[in-house]
């Protein structure tokens, strides 16, 4: 049996035609398959390696906690330095009332607190998304995500749950004092990287204040730099009552963070006790690599680089013909072609050319790009020739 076959008879699915590289090891911006063949990730992981695979800082505090030790107790009964530490380095990084984290596995199951919180809080049940967003596939996360054909087998999902149209602000109005919580990707993301209005932002934050709604940010995408800002939130002079983090978090590590006040996610903890629960969450390897994540995007990403060397990507790009639109916010990249055709070919081709490019679920007419924030100009050159050769050939 090959490798190929074992995959695809032992590992659950999630698509028809993965990508099947072989993979052997990573360093920097690069992936190696066990020919030895090298790939430029330009997709990072999904925007999760936004300091690139294997930073060496990430690997030092892993193998240091390691030596120490691993899962010891469920979330929030012990004092654990790595938890800890890695805490206040957030909190130290975000406003003044974002000072309290509850760590949890993954984006999807941070959104998942986030809607819990937001009832818990309000006593409200009503909760209020956007059209066109992406916020997981586990029942709750799903069910305020605005792609109806990736909901339509799983129903029923929650109840009361509202959809607004991202930017419209005439719509906040159906925001009240129902309404528990408004959840919103600062950026949208899987929508194509769609930026709203500063305008919109500031009216929904408005809003959200005069009915006493939560209003949850959801930066699993779009946070940890990925918008050429520590918090995407930044470009609006808007902060949430909650931000969901997630992805790059970890540094490669599976995390997600649920971050309120203190006297907020307090309210987990009584009324009922354990209102919000997880074994892993936390994880003491997992909580140092965040740690030093977070060490390396505060004192090593100069985001006046990311920006340039994202604009430098993006014009060196959408000067070709089919090239229909782009849309950039940092190092996160749409580019619209005429048809999902026509992306899934230059992917593939990027691909034999020995670049990872990728697609959007939710706007699959564009190909999407999301490399390490760490990037050099060569490398972006390298990866702006296979991209636009890649376009040619196929045409």
């Amino acid at each position: 049996m090959t490798r190929h076959s074992e995959f695809l008879s032992v590992q659950g699915p999630t698509n028809q035609s993965p990508y099947l590289i072989d993979v052997d090891k990573a360093e920097g911006v690069y992936i190696f398959d066990k020919s030895g063949k090298s790939y430029l990730d330009m997709i990072a992981g999904v925007a999760v390696n936004n300091i690139g695979h294997r930073h060496p800082k990430v690997i030092s505090a892993l193998k240091m906690q390691i030596d120490r030790h691993l899962h010891v107790m469920v979330y929030g009964e012990f004092i654990q330095d790595s938890q800890l530490n890695f805490s206040k380095k957030l909190t130290s990084l975000l406003p003044e009332k974002l000072n309290c984290v509850y760590t949890v596995n993954s984006g999807t199951e941070a959104n998942e607190a986030a809607l819990k919180l937001a009832k818990r809080v309000t006593g409200r049940t009503e909760l209020i998304s956007f059209r066109g967003s992406y916020h997981g596939s586990t029942h709750g996360s799903l069910s305020v995500s605005g792609n109806e054909s990736k909901k339509t087998t799983f129903r029923p999902l929650l109840a009361d749950v509202r959809f607004l149209t991202f930017n419209a602000t005439k719509e906040l109005a159906q925001i009240t004092e129902r309404t528990a919580g408004v959840i919103i990707e600062t950026i949208q993301g899987d929508a194509g990287v769609i930026r709203p209005d500063t305008a919109f932002m500031q009216a929904l934050r408005k809003r959200c204040t005069e009915v006493g709604a939560q209003l949850i940010f959801d930066e699993i995408q779009c946070g940890i730099g990925r918008a050429g800002k520590l918090f995407a939130f930044e470009h609006f002079n808007v902060v949430p009552d909650i931000l969901t983090l997630g992805k790059a978090l970890g540094g490669g590590m599976p995390i997600g963070a649920l971050v309120s006040s203190t006297e907020k996610l307090h309210q987990f903890s009584y009324n009922p006790m354990l209102g919000h629960i997880t074994t892993f969450g936390g994880h003491p390897v997992v909580c140092a690599a965040a740690h030093a994540c977070l060490e390396v995007m505060a004192s090593e990403i100069d985001f006046n680089e990311v920006e340039r060397l994202g604009n430098l990507l993006e014009s060196l790009i959408k000067t070709e013909e089919e090239i229909i639109d782009t849309r950039r916010v940092g190092m996160m990249f749409a580019f619209d072609m005429e048809s999902f055709e026509r992306v899934e070919k230059v992917v593939k081709k990027c691909l034999e050319k020995g670049l990872i490019s990728f697609w959007f679920l939710s706007h699959p007419n564009s190909f999407r790009l999301s490399p390490p924030l760490n990037i050099t100009e060569k490398e972006i050159r390298i990866a702006a020739e296979i991209i636009t050769s890649s376009i040619q050939e196929t045409a």
